[in-house]
């Protein structure tokens, strides 16, 4: 097995608010990220799949191939906009980078599945300090421990 990666960009703003709870709750459990007319990050994504090599093409999978699913199913509905009010996929979700990372994945799972490859993870950087991982419940839940 062979992973392949490839990564993309977008921005985004959005806001951590939970509203079962006060403005005080929420400014004590999100702090900055409650700010009431939002913040925005440099999303960065980086999309892994995992299969075999194609004997024909040399390639587990076509990378400007997938470079248009990311494009058509993440970044452009993503970029730019406010994850919170203007992302359909996002809707009745807490726009947390744990959330949007699984979101991302419903997107894209379906069509990352074939006979030689599928989707393996998703890395989401929210900052160039904080990132989420998330390999998917079809892929079989977290991996193994170390």
């Amino acid at each position: 097995m062979i992973l392949v990666t490839r990564k993309a960009h977008f921005n985004a703003a959005h806001k951590l608010w939970n509203p079962q709870w006060d403005q005080a709750r929420n400014e004590e459990v999100f702090g900055k990220c409650a700010n009431k007319h939002w913040h925005g990050h440099n999303f960065e994504l980086w999309v892994t799949v995992a299969g075999e090599v194609d004997p024909d093409t040399g390639f587990v999978v076509d990378l400007k191939w997938l470079k248009k699913i990311i494009e058509d199913r993440v970044i452009e509905p993503l970029d730019h906009s406010n994850i919170n009010l203007d992302v359909p996929f996002m809707q009745g979700r807490m726009a947390s980078t744990e959330n949007l990372a699984m979101a991302i994945w419903d997107q894209l799972w379906e069509t990352l599945q074939h006979p030689r490859y599928r989707l393996y993870s998703l890395q989401l950087f929210e900052t160039p300090n904080n990132s989420v991982t998330y390999y998917g419940p079809g892929f079989g839940g977290l991996p193994p421990a170390p």
